[in-house]
């Protein structure tokens, strides 16, 4: 169950990003979205702090923000047109290769 709560932390990581792209417009804050943000950033963080009962805390936070880092890679790309060069995929997956690594070690 601990390392389940550690990766719906991981996503919920990806929603304080894509809220705090969203929630400035040309016409200022969105609050709709800034809020978003927010409720995930909590989520992320007692989701963390629940799975850091059990998993080793340098553990659960690379794996957090690994996490993350790979969705809001993915969502970038899916949702905001950011470039898909190869090289990007290639580090990227170093970071999926790291998490595993370390959900295998525990």
């Amino acid at each position: 169950m601990d390392w389940i709560a550690l990766a719906i932390a991981g996503v919920f990581e990806w929603g304080w990003p894509v809220g705090l792209k969203l929630g400035q417009t040309e016409r200022g804050p969105h609050w709709g979205w800034l809020g978003f943000a927010i409720v995930c950033m909590v989520a992320s963080g007692v989701l963390l702090l629940y799975a850091q009962l059990t998993i080793p805390m340098g553990t659960a936070y690379a794996a957090w923000t690994g996490i993350g880092a790979v969705g809001t890679f993915a969502i970038g790309i899916l949702l905001f047109k950011e470039p898909a060069e190869l090289a990007r995929f290639f580090y990227i997956g170093l970071i999926v290769v790291g998490i595993l690594g370390l959900k295998l070690a525990a």
